[in-house]
């Protein structure tokens, strides 16, 4: 899914907020925002995440709540063709890398383009696995996730120490088109 500033807007006039009001609260001008909703420029990620923090926060959504809980792994010993029909099948673009009950890393459709070569479907996860994602409680909230995202492919969710779920940028884009 896309998002657009037709749908910054909906969501903005939803909010009740101003142009004027949403510019001061992301730290942009209210011509920009006039901007982006009109469509006339593509903003940078960080701008529109800044924007829908500012209007999703208010919906105090925790991590359990956006989750994807069937968390599919692999191990540093799989070969690239398993994980790449293990992503195509399920629609993913990364997978964390388990070993010995502890994830060591994660495989992303990124490391594994990095990597291309005649020879790359019977290369090791552990050839092109990029460090672990990063991990929060169950009960955090979104918005304090979202920053990690700018970042990374997906945030690992944890409960007493074991891998309850992952939520990716996709899942945030979710809560967005549920709300327009």
């Amino acid at each position: 899914m896309i998002i657009t500033g037709a749908m910054l807007k909906k969501l903005r006039v939803n909010a009740g907020l101003t142009q004027r009001q949403l510019a001061q609260l992301v730290g942009v001008s209210q011509a920009h925002v006039a901007k982006i909703e009109g469509g006339k420029v593509d903003p940078r990620l960080s701008t529109v995440n800044k924007i829908l923090q500012v209007l999703t926060e208010g919906e105090g959504k925790n991590c359990e709540e956006v989750m994807t809980k069937k968390v599919i792994f692999v191990s540093p010993d799989d070969k690239i063709l398993k994980v790449s029909e293990l992503m195509m099948k399920h629609a993913i673009s990364q997978l964390p890398v388990i070993e010995k009950g502890k994830v060591i890393g994660t495989v992303t459709e990124e490391s594994i383009i990095r990597n291309l070569s005649s020879t790359i479907a019977d290369e090791t996860v552990e050839r092109v696995m990029q460090p672990p994602l990063p991990s929060v409680p169950e009960d955090t909230s979104v918005s304090m996730i979202k920053p990690l995202l700018e970042d990374h492919p997906g945030v690992l969710v944890v409960k007493k120490g074991d891998i309850v779920g992952i939520i990716t940028r996709s899942d945030l884009l979710k809560i967005v088109s549920k709300s327009l």
